[in-house]
């Protein structure tokens, strides 16, 4: 009896250990809404972002970055989704002339592919959405989505797969000089996620849930005005980080057979010409 009772404690101890590693929501972040905090068999930290008729849910980051790659694994919501709106993005703020990153996920209705909706801002200048069917279901197991930000692109990827690299170029607006937090939000879109806002969410099915694990941010921080910035070890690893030619294959390939939007094809949002840097990408 004493000796289980001595593996028993032994256990609940690693499982503790392992459970305090992996406690980034609170230590990294802040939370507004309906959020919860679980811990899996393993010991992971499991966020749960809730969406209810009457709130949603956010978490956003303590610390500002100024380039990195930043990653999360996420399992989306279940059934009918239509009208929610599920992110992970980076923003320096709400201002005129913010900067931004997303990857949004628009709701469907059960059995449609759910849209993953990818933008770059600059200058508080956005529009440049790519938006891509998913080619898994997101709702029956978590998959990762990982954001890469350096001074020479901004880079998408979903699980190993490239989806996506804007690229800057010296004479456009570039997501650069300014710090971003990094954020997570469960909100209702319904007047555009769904068919341009023609399908609302269903109240009656709520509350909806996703839930989120594995946060890294492998990012540089900024030491104030005029200081270098401080960085983690091996920083080359995504600072220099361009895709190669097997990389932009599998963008082509994402392109070719899962695009649903791409702005540098919608003339009637752009009657006087598109965006420069769609004639150079």
């Amino acid at each position: 009896m004493a000796r289980r009772s001595v593996s028993l404690l032994l256990a609940l101890a690693l499982l503790a250990a392992a459970a305090s590693a992996d406690s980034w929501l609170y230590e990294k972040f802040t939370t507004e809404g309906n959020v919860r905090a679980d811990y899996n068999a393993q010991g992971q930290q499991v966020t749960s972002l809730i969406l209810t008729q009457q709130s949603g849910g956010a978490f956003s980051s303590r610390q500002k970055y100024l380039y990195g790659e930043f990653s999360i694994q996420m399992r989306l919501i279940p059934g009918n989704s239509a009208g929610t709106v599920t992110s992970f993005y980076l923003s320096s703020g709400d201002g005129p002339g913010h900067d931004e990153i997303d990857m949004e996920f628009m709701g469907n209705a059960s059995g449609q592919p759910v849209v993953l909706n990818t933008n770059v801002w600059a200058n508080g200048d956005g529009k440049k959405e790519h938006q891509f069917y998913l080619w898994f279901d997101p709702a029956a197991d978590f998959h990762t989505y990982t954001i890469i930000w350096n001074d020479k692109n901004v880079i998408f990827k979903v699980d190993d797969l490239f989806v996506r690299c804007f690229k800057r170029y010296p004479d456009l607006a570039y997501p650069g000089g300014k710090p971003m937090s990094v954020h997570a939000t469960l909100w209702d879109g319904s007047y555009w996620a769904t068919q341009q806002g023609k399908v609302k969410v269903d109240w009656s099915a709520a509350p909806f849930a996703v839930s989120y694990r594995g946060y890294s941010a492998d990012a540089c921080v900024p030491d104030g005005d005029g200081r270098p910035l401080s960085c983690p070890a091996g920083t080359d690893r995504w600072m220099s980080r361009q895709l190669d030619a097997a990389e932009w294959g599998t963008v082509a390939w994402a392109r070719q057979n899962y695009m649903h939007y791409n702005y540098c094809d919608d003339g009637w949002r752009f009657p006087q010409g598109f965006p420069a840097e769609c004639s150079r990408n």
